[in-house]
């Protein structure tokens, strides 16, 4: 796969909902409003042996994620070295308290890193996926493009981006490939499953878990995760409020002349343009809180969007049959 496009961070500092906690959907009122925002994000450089993940905790706080080798996507891997800081703000710079022989601050945006009296200057940089905005091929059905919600049952547009409503697509498909375009948004002062939470619930049966989960484990609960079934091979979920790309390959169980199930269906997922699960079989009828349920049928089925109380926002959903 393409690695993600990647370039430094120029933007300058995102926007209160009216909530007991702010949290913020738009990335340029974000950007003017919360100072926290322009802190959390990724730090990197390609000589450097370590990329930095940065998560706001609300109240200039901070977690920063060490990871050796470099960052998700461009070195780093499960088995390679992640050690976890904690940072306050404080004059004008964030500190991060020492742990397993490393420091680190942040100023001007950028994390210096701190290590046997040595320091490396990583730069603030965003990154985006190499599928983004990647049109729909011939053949290929166009679920969303920003125009309209005819194609999706329960649908809401709100500035040409399909809402989190609990949607189902009318069309329904068999073996294919969907593109679909998320965005989670900025909840800096929220905590786990309540972080931007969605899914797309393939065939409306097996779950890909949407979640700002930036920075974390990439449990099977997580981003990238097959809800109950499998954790991706890595969390290549970027910070919240940068659009972000699901690419899946999904072929359908098998069956024989009686209709009996002889193989189970299976799924290939790239997030952000990086494979994170391939050929995973889908050993269930079906996953938590799917909408549709009961014994697998030979038929095609629909896409489903969840509802999880949280502003997750879509554009650019096409599937292509195989």
């Amino acid at each position: 796969m393409k690695p993600l496009l990647i370039s430094l961070l120029l933007f300058t500092p995102l926007a209160f909902a009216k909530s007991t906690k702010p949290f913020w959907v738009d990335p340029d009122k974000a950007e003017k409003e919360n100072p926290d925002f322009l802190i959390q994000g990724e730090y990197h450089q390609k000589e450097s042996s370590f990329g930095v993940q940065v998560v706001a905790l609300g109240n200039g706080k901070y977690d920063a994620y060490l990871l050796e080798g470099g960052l998700p996507g461009l070195g780093w891997d499960r088995s390679k070295k992640r050690i976890k800081l904690s940072g306050t703000t404080a004059e004008d710079k964030v500190t991060f308290t020492p742990s397993q022989g490393f420091s680190g601050t942040i100023n001007n945006q950028t994390f210096t890193l701190q290590r046997d009296g040595k320091e490396t200057k990583l730069p603030r940089v965003t990154r985006s996926s190499p599928t983004l905005k990647q049109k729909a091929p011939h053949g290929a059905t166009v679920l969303f493009d920003g125009s309209s919600v005819e194609h999706w049952k329960n649908g809401k547009i709100t500035d040409g981006l399909l809402q989190a409503t609990g949607t189902t697509s009318k069309p329904s498909f068999k073996s294919c490939h969907l593109h679909l375009e998320f965005r989670t948004p900025y909840k800096p002062h929220a905590r786990g499953q309540g972080r931007g939470n969605s899914g797309v619930y393939f065939g409306g049966r097996w779950e890909t878990q949407i979640l700002d989960s930036f920075g974390l484990d990439g449990q099977m609960n997580e981003c990238g995760g097959i809800y109950s079934i499998a954790a991706p091979r890595l969390n290549m979920c970027l910070p919240p409020l940068t659009w972000q790309t699901y690419d899946i390959h999904f072929t359908a169980a098998k069956f024989d002349t009686q209709g009996s199930r002889t193989d189970w269906p299976k799924i290939t997922v790239q997030l952000n343009g990086v494979t994170i699960h391939e050929n995973q079989e889908l050993k269930k009828d079906f996953t938590t809180a799917a909408p549709i349920k009961g014994p697998l049928k030979n038929e095609a089925r629909p896409v489903f969007l969840q509802n999880h109380g949280n502003p997750v926002v879509f554009r650019n959903i096409w599937v292509q049959p195989k």
